[in-house]
């Protein structure tokens, strides 16, 4: 394959604190940090990574793209996950859906998945 997927970029007004987040919630860690850039991994040779970039200008919308986790257990991941600063989000979603929408901290949405598995 002549491609492949190497990182999501995520706009960030504080990159140290929504990269310690993520580190939190995936048990990642900060592989590279300049000024202007900050990626996370499960390693260095682990693909895919996250990388925060700095924006001034704030979120308006919801997200366009956004982060599922597959977790063993949803319930305890979504109370873990809210325990490190994210907050339930209400997308318009069913009530029905397996899936729980949540927030980082500067408020992109992602989804804990059912632990169907």
């Amino acid at each position: 394959m002549a491609v492949s997927f190497c990182s999501i970029v995520i706009d960030a007004h504080d990159m140290p604190a929504l990269a310690r987040f993520w580190c939190a919630v995936l048990d990642w860690k900060v592989l590279h940090e300049v000024e202007d850039e900050l990626v996370i991994g499960a390693d260095e040779s682990a693909l895919p990574m996250i990388t925060f970039v700095p924006v001034t200008e704030p979120k308006t919308a919801k997200n366009r793209l956004h982060i599922d986790l597959d977790p063993d257990d949803r319930d305890t991941e979504v109370a873990r996950i809210i325990g490190l600063g994210a907050r339930r989000a209400d997308i318009g979603q069913r009530p029905d859906v397996s899936w729980v929408v949540l927030t980082d901290p500067e408020g992109n949405e992602f989804c804990v998945l059912s632990s169907n598995k």
